[in-house]
């Protein structure tokens, strides 16, 4: 192979961006309609929050956002939905890690969806990509039998 094909080969690595994305569904028989959500207030990634709200009900699954300060949990709560979502910064800042856990109201794991960007997406201009963009495909992952 020529000095100038592995050439294109290095910078193609370089600039393709490595995205991990674990996903371990929810369980269809379990006739989910409706989750709380654990407010997360360390997230700072602003969109977040709606974006997975509008995934849920794009499976038709309603939902409300609950503080963990709260003496109990808001009335039919079927799960519980725990989140944590990490943003970097490369020029802007950018979505590059997020982890979903859905449990059952005594704690039991049920479901996590996991989104992440090996080495923080490199050089790749897809790491600029919308939340919405990255997680509307793990969402409909978790949620893929809704």
């Amino acid at each position: 192979m020529s000095t100038r094909r592995h050439r294109l080969l290095a910078i193609a690595a370089l600039l393709s961006a490595c995205t991990s994305v674990k996903v371990k569904p929810v369980d269809p028989t379990m006739g989910v309609k409706h989750v709380c959500i654990e407010n997360n207030s360390k997230v700072v990634v602003g969109d977040f929050l709606p974006v997975v709200r509008d995934g849920f009900t794009r499976h038709g699954i309603t939902t409300e956002v609950y503080s963990p300060n709260a003496p109990a949990l808001p009335d039919g709560c079927q799960l519980i939905l725990k989140y944590t979502a990490l943003q970097s910064w490369d020029l802007t800042t950018y979505l590059s890690h997020a982890e979903l856990t859905l449990q059952t109201p005594d704690g039991t794991q049920v479901a996590s969806a996991e989104y992440h960007l090996v080495g923080k997406g490199g050089y790749s201009l897809m790491k600029f990509q919308g939340t919405k963009a990255k997680m509307d495909p793990v969402i409909d992952e978790l949620l893929q039998g809704y």
